[in-house]
């Protein structure tokens, strides 16, 4: 049948399974935007800026797991959304942009809202397009959501001139097994490289395994855990990493890095093997890398051959699909014991249970409302099983540390980036992808103010998500490397703030506001009564530091801590750092 470009974008949406886009029309894309009007199984979410459509999308990618679609014109509505291509970059999100480009005959002519869309995108995009002739769309979406969702994720951007969406060719769906030259996407170790990798396993004493992201993309979180319980080897969570290992589980030390635990950055600097499992040895995971875990021997597994051997030098290095290769490992390992290493864990477990905010305020209450509090009570309201999707800053770091997360894909954040923003329309999105979850976006003052206008995108669709601003009418981080790193000059970081709950009900999104540890309760429950968007404020005490915090180029082991409180154990705090 002969159908129009416009239509043909549809159409193979449908193919590929997508049920939902989140867009924002303009004259480059409108051929597109009208041919959606036959196409009613297709929902648009309208979102009021372009960022927040790419941010939508990767919300919706992280806890779905499928390819995330955004759509927008070109010029600005295209540049608008580099951000939200470079945060699903840095965290490997599959997701689809959909770009409208002048038509073929004006591009390089500086035509109107023109913009040079694939050469802005190349440093931010795992693959890019401009399709210069109808022939070709099909092929190339189907392409492109394969690049987007095989191998390591990522984002890819298809640019499309308006003459290219209005011209007609004959349609059909290219089904047929995408074959590309050079890209090869490796499964299953080699047997020499497992035997090499089982060696140090069954001789290590002090092992850690350092779970990342690349456990929850590739499906291993069942295997991970049976390979921890039969070798008895604790883990260490990145940030991304978070929920791919049950936090309530013995085993687990929860995160790892420049805001970690000091329990999981002592194991990896005594470790004898540290295990890497689909983890990047970001910099904010390693600190200094001339110290980092000094007398270990390192096995790291990951998909992209390039993550190998290109921060920290490691004695086996495996290529392939992290689920695959520990299948083929499972088989093979010994049941082991670490009762000694364990036990030293748990000494610095319970020295970091003594240096806990909620373990102190727990024996000498105050009247000020700690961000810690918020957190650990919207975990305890939750049952610890609502999807929580953060923006970037101290709420962050805090979430990470006081909201324990046992199921997969369950924390929602902009780890490599740190995009401020990410939080609010990312949220959207997850709950479009996830809509039996109960979803709470936790987000700062600072960040939430750079991608508020989604509240009419919230109200518009009646989203059912609780937002909880954390506000310390600061931005926490900065200030808190003020504090430390230059002599308290707190510099362009106090805000003046907006009267967040007027704003919301402007938008016709219930609010209130939160200023003290007894509120907590009644408020949260009464945003979980309700069935649409509410947002609650936390006024929260501004001067407020994330302990411990390993400052940046430091040894990993060298973290600046809460001092040690020498009164007596209150109990034993599960949430302890």
């Amino acid at each position: 049948m002969k159908l129009t470009g416009a239509e043909i974008i549809w159409e193979c949406l449908l193919k590929e399974g997508v049920e939902v886009v989140f867009g924002y029309p303009g004259g480059a894309i409108l051929p597109a935007y009208d041919a959606l009007t036959k196409y009613p199984q297709i929902h648009h979410v309208l979102v009021r800026h372009e960022q927040g459509a790419t941010h939508m999308a990767d919300g919706y990618a992280r806890a779905s797991g499928r390819v995330g679609v955004a759509i927008a014109t070109s010029g600005p509505g295209a540049t608008n959304m580099i951000t939200g291509l470079a945060t699903a970059m840095m965290d490997s999100v599959p997701l689809v942009a959909i770009t409208g480009q002048v038509p073929t005959s004006a591009i390089g002519s500086d035509a109107f809202q023109e913009t040079d869309v694939t050469g802005c995108t190349i440093p931010v995009t795992k693959h890019n397009y401009l399709v210069t002739r109808v022939e070709d769309l099909a092929y190339t979406i189907r392409e492109a959501f394969y690049i987007a969702r095989t191998g390591r994720p990522g984002p890819v951007l298809i640019d499309i001139p308006k003459d290219v969406q209005n011209a007609v060719t004959e349609f059909y769906y290219p089904d047929a097994p995408i074959e590309l030259p050079g890209y090869h996407i490796p499964a299953s170790a080699h047997e020499r490289d497992l035997e090499d990798a089982l060696k140090l396993i069954h001789n290590a004493e002090r092992p850690v395994i350092l779970a990342g992201h690349g456990i929850l993309m590739s499906g291993a979180v069942e295997e991970l855990r049976q390979f921890a319980e039969i070798t008895q080897t604790p883990v260490a969570l990145t940030l991304l990493g978070k929920g791919a290992f049950p936090e309530n589980h013995p085993l687990s030390m929860g995160m790892m890095g420049m805001h970690g635990t000091a329990a999981a950055n002592h194991a990896i600097q005594q470790a004898d093997l540290l295990l890497a499992f689909g983890m990047r040895f970001d910099d904010r995971v390693t600190g200094n890398l001339k110290t980092y875990s000094p007398n270990s021997r390192k096995i790291h597994i990951d998909i992209d051959p390039s993550e190998l051997n290109k921060n920290v030098k490691v004695d086996v290095a495996i290529c392939g699909d992290l689920k695959t290769v520990l299948r083929q490992l499972l088989p093979k390992l010994k049941t082991q014991q670490h009762k000694s290493w364990i036990a030293q864990i748990r000494e610095w477990q319970e020295d970091g249970n003594q240096r806990d905010i909620l373990t102190r305020l727990s024996r000498r209450p105050d009247n000020k409302l700690w961000a810690a509090q918020v957190i650990a009570a919207l975990f305890n309201h939750t049952g610890g099983e609502a999807l929580t999707v953060t923006d970037v800053g101290q709420h962050q770091m805090l979430e990470a540390q006081y909201y324990p997360h046992t199921r997969p894909n369950t924390m929602l954040t902009s780890g490599g980036l740190g995009t401020m923003g990410f939080g609010m329309p990312a949220a959207i999105g997850a709950k479009f992808g996830r809509p039996e979850e109960e979803v709470w976006a936790i987000v700062g003052d600072g960040g939430f103010q750079m991608t508020l206008c989604e509240l009419g995108t919230l109200a518009q669709e009646n989203v059912n998500i609780n937002i909880a601003i954390i506000n310390n009418s600061y931005l926490g981080m900065v200030r808190q490397w003020q504090e430390f790193f230059y002599e308290e000059r707190y510099q362009a970081t106090p805000m003046h703030n907006p009267d967040f709950v007027k704003l919301a009900e402007a938008y016709g999104v219930p609010a209130r506001r939160v200023t003290t540890h007894e509120q907590i309760a009644d408020a949260v429950a009464w945003a979980r009564s309700i069935d649409g968007p509410v947002l609650i404020e936390f006024v929260v005490e501004k001067n407020d530091i994330v302990y411990p915090m390993v400052p940046a180029g430091a040894d990993l082991h060298n973290m600046i801590r809460r001092p040690l409180d020498e009164t007596p154990d209150f109990n034993n705090n599960p949430l302890a750092i």
